[in-house]
């Protein structure tokens, strides 16, 4: 074939950059990784002596910290200079598919459609509305591209309007840890007013006056957020009344208003216990009344409507939770009455309410179900869902008076739907479907998959797979395997057009639906925590055994990924079967876990002692200690990784992370890649801008890729 002087040049120009990415690689093998310095601090617990080595790297202000951090970060750069390019391709492919200037489909709310959109090129969302019209003219609430400008890191949340629609709270973190400063804006006039709230979880909500605000403060060490506090508009923040104080430190704490606008509640809860205090919106400096007293074990949530208070509860043993029904005078427990009876099969997740209609969102064999019922019982049925790799669930339904429900759907391999469903004709309306851009995205070129593997216990686990149909299933193809497994926390088989930048090269994409989440009801989350914690690991692990078996990929081509808790189980994993893996990404792991637990002024600490077991008592001690992924680094070889971190982070901290790198450097007798990549702007969500954080999902794809030789 003839070349044009055009492709010679772009041919020479390809081969003078696949030359440059081979010398830059080869140049990298010669880099020396980090050492960091060994300071033995003695950590004695229950007569057991632990050394750590390491633990001087806990204080993000000593500039020793601050220099180990920066070296690793050029350790990553010039090891991996030569993915540099790619990644930049990758954070544009994924960038390419993405509708710039979108928009959120509108919601009606006291007589203004309230809309969020994005402009061309913008990383930050656009907050406006439209009084009683969408051909109205568009009120500007909050431009955060502006507001962001000057920051490296940028959040606004908690936008909460005044009854009359002329005021709105709102709450905006700079730092990352988030810890929220509250200030209030005149919608009419634009102008910000002075009050300033600092530290806080960045929710409040007005009473029906439109002058007193409620809102929830942090503890500044801890960041527990651990009071509530009322707010007159006008006052000094100094001046704020103190409601209500959470003295239980295993507890957190939040405020919000009713559906019906009827009542302000203060929620209070732990892992495993919740308890309510109500009061009358209109009556904002009145006492609130506890809604029905705490007790260990039963956790319960409040709906109201029509005078009475519908209760989603545990209590009496009803593990996958039951409906009850009480009115607005008798709210203690002995009053309730069952409304909808405990299934063992069943997990009841949430009711929402409406005039003539109720609606239950329920999980049933791992997939979401939608049941709706009329209150005078004359007709109830579900919405049909055929697939078994979707995600469906209610959306912003906030008005009452209406017989449109709407919902989102999406499948494993298909974009999602935001759905209008008419309640009475059962018409659909579809308003909006995403888009992907790029013009090579065809749902119909993917497979998806529910498989169940057996655990080593007998018990079935749920994998929910996607892959283009092109991809050969012998054994050869990459696999990324994702997992979470904590907090009852489920990791629907939901559609990623990120993702797609895997699938596309012949990746294998699977989520293991792991014990500790509660894909399978609440006992599937009771048998991943505390005691039976390594349930969570032995499953993953068997879930890849699984796939490797049945030749999906192979331990030369199997990947395995999970943040913060799931980083956990990423270190656990590694621990463990090393050998079933080629490379492992682990996000801001929670890996040091003895330690943190027994540090009670570390942020979220005395909040965990349900989930994981609080080992200042011995058994606890003991059994954490048998998974702890920094305890147990070993000297043997590991799969290659790569662990990302924030300077900032509020859940987990940095240093667990940077401790554990620096361990596994010492001990690790391979000479697979080991990446410790901090973010010094950003926290424990990582970047704040919507294509920001592209970047940094190019990053962990790029290290994947570059390790299966689709890097160039």
């Amino acid at each position: 074939m003839k070349l044009t002087i055009s492709r010679i040049h772009i041919l020479v120009l390809c081969l003078i950059f696949a030359s440059s990415c081979k010398n830059s690689k080869e140049e990298s093998m010669n880099i020396a990784p980090p050492v960091a310095p060994k300071h033995p601090t003695k950590l004695e617990k229950h007569g057991d002596v632990r050394i750590d080595d390491y633990y001087w790297m806990n204080n993000r202000e000593d500039q020793q910290v601050l220099d180990y951090l920066n070296a690793e970060n050029e350790y990553y750069q010039k090891m991996t200079a030569h993915t540099v390019p790619f990644q930049e391709e990758l954070y544009k492919e994924m960038k390419r598919r993405i509708k710039e200037d979108d928009s959120s489909v509108p919601y009606k709310l006291d007589g203004y459609w309230y809309i969020t959109r994005y402009e061309e090129g913008k990383e930050y969302p656009i907050h406006s509305r439209k009084k009683e019209s969408l051909d109205a003219a568009e009120e500007l609430m909050f431009d955060c591209n502006q507001m962001a400008e000057g920051h490296e890191f940028f959040n606004l949340r908690g936008i909460s309007v005044t009854p009359d629609n002329t005021l709105a709270a709102f709450a905006t973190d700079t730092i990352s840890r988030r810890q929220y400063n509250i200030q209030i804006k005149n919608l009419k006039t634009g102008e910000i007013y002075p009050d300033i709230i600092n530290n806080t979880t960045g929710s409040s909500v007005w009473a029906s006056d439109g002058k007193t605000l409620f809102y929830t403060k942090k503890d500044p060490v801890t960041l527990r957020s651990d009071r509530i506090f009322k707010h007159v508009l006008g006052t000094p923040s100094e001046d704020d009344v103190l409601v209500f104080e959470e003295l239980d430190d295993t507890y957190n704490t939040f405020v919000y208003k009713t559906k019906s606008r009827k009542y302000i509640v203060i929620g209070s809860g732990s892992t495993l216990t919740t308890e309510y205090r109500i009061l009358n919106a209109n009556d904002p400096n009145g006492e609130f009344k506890i809604f029905s007293p705490r007790e260990k074990g039963v956790e319960y949530s409040i709906s109201h409507y029509d005078g009475n208070f519908y209760v989603l509860t545990n209590k009496d043993g009803a593990t996958n939770f039951k409906l009850m029904k009480t009115d607005e005078e008798h709210t203690a427990s002995d009053h309730w009455k069952e409304f909808i009876p405990h299934r063992e099969e069943v997990l009841l997740e949430d009711i929402e309410i409406f005039k003539d209609y109720y609606v239950l969102s329920e999980r049933e064999n791992g997939l979401n179900q939608m049941k709706i019922s009329k209150w005078d019982g004359s007709d109830s049925y579900y919405l049909p869902f055929e697939s078994e790799t979707y995600v469906a669930g209610p959306s912003t339904n906030l008005d009452f008076d209406t017989k449109e429900l709407r919902y989102y759907y999406n499948e494993m391999g298909a974009p999602y739907a935001m759905i209008d469903f008419n309640m009475e004709t059962k018409a659909k309306t579809v308003l909006k479907e995403q888009e992907v851009l790029g013009g090579k995205f065809d749902k119909n070129n993917y497979k998806t998959e529910r498989l169940w593997a057996t655990a080593r216990d007998g018990k079935k686990v749920p994998i929910s797979l996607v892959y283009r149909k092109d991809t050969p299933l012998d054994g050869t193809s990459p696999l990324l395997q994702y997992g979470y497994g904590s907090y009852g926390a489920t990791i629907d088989p939901y559609f990623s057009s990120v993702r797609l930048s895997l699938l596309d090269r012949g990746f294998v994409y699977a989520i293991a639906h792991i014990r500790g989440g509660e894909y399978l009801g609440r006992p599937w989350y009771e048998d991943g925590k505390l005691l039976t914690k390594k349930n969570t690991f032995t499953d993953f692990i068997d879930v890849s055994k699984f796939l490797i078996e049945k030749k999906y990929t192979s331990p030369e081509h199997l990947y395995a990924m999970g943040g913060s808790a799931g980083g956990l189980l990423m270190g656990a994993v590694i621990n463990m079967a090393p050998e079933l893996y080629h490379g492992v990404i682990a996000a801001v792991p929670f890996v040091d876990v003895v330690t943190t637990m027994l540090d009670d002024t570390i942020p979220l600490t005395t909040g965990e002692y349900d989930e994981w077991g609080n080992p200042n008592d011995k058994e606890y001690y003991d059994y954490i200690k048998t998974y702890s992924p920094y305890d147990n680094v070993e000297a043997k070889a590991y799969p290659n990784l790569y662990v990302s971190t924030g300077l900032h982070d509020s859940q987990v901290q940095y240093w667990e992370p940077a401790k554990w790198v620096a361990k596994l450097r010492e001990y690790k007798t391979d000479n697979n890649q080991l990446f410790l990549d901090t973010n010094m702007d950003a926290g424990h969500g990582g970047a704040s801008g919507r294509f920001e954080a592209l970047k940094e999902t190019a990053k962990e794809y790029a290290f994947i890729l570059d390790l299966e030789g689709k890097a160039l």
